[in-house]
């Protein structure tokens, strides 16, 4: 078996960036050394953990910093806690992420509810811009979702 010998000094650009007098940014950079000093620097301590974390199993630790504003709960926490058992690349993990988001919002409406509030939907889903902007693709939404309501209503009314 034949190798090839290249001799890497002949080709354009190959070590640009050994010589510091060949600096692109020259002029305007005050070389110090310190470009190969940045990988290695004092780590801050870690955030505590003091709620429930979800953390994907194809990393070791816990981010430094997260938010803890609302910990999984409820049927949508169950559903989480299902999807960060698999391997991100996987549908089994981020259809249920997906999933999950939908059930929180519905959760959501029914925790207004128990604290006597009553959710504007209509303003909340943006439908006031929704009807000004899209019309008529909106009114073909509003139509069928009707439609689709009546007819589970005549149908749970039947099967009495």
């Amino acid at each position: 078996m034949k190798t090839n010998s290249i001799d890497y000094k002949s080709i354009p650009g190959w070590g640009i960036d050994i010589d510091p007098g060949n600096e692109p940014t020259y002029p305007m950079k005050n070389y110090t050394g310190d470009d190969h000093k940045r990988s290695v620097y004092e780590r801050s301590e870690p955030q505590p953990v003091n709620i429930e974390l979800l953390k994907s199993n194809e990393r070791p630790a816990f981010s430094m910093v997260f938010g803890e504003s609302i910990p999984p709960s409820g049927l949508s926490g169950m559903i989480r806690r299902y999807a960060f058992k698999h391997s991100e690349d996987r549908y089994r993990h981020w259809i249920p992420l997906i999933l999950a988001d939908r059930v929180n919002a519905w959760e959501g409406i029914v925790d207004d509810l128990k604290k006597g509030t009553i959710p504007n939907i209509f303003a909340e889903r943006g439908m006031k811009s929704e009807m000004k902007y899209n019309a008529g693709p909106f009114a073909k939404k509003a139509l069928t979702t009707v439609a689709v309501g009546f007819a589970l209503y005549l149908l749970c009314r039947k099967k009495r």
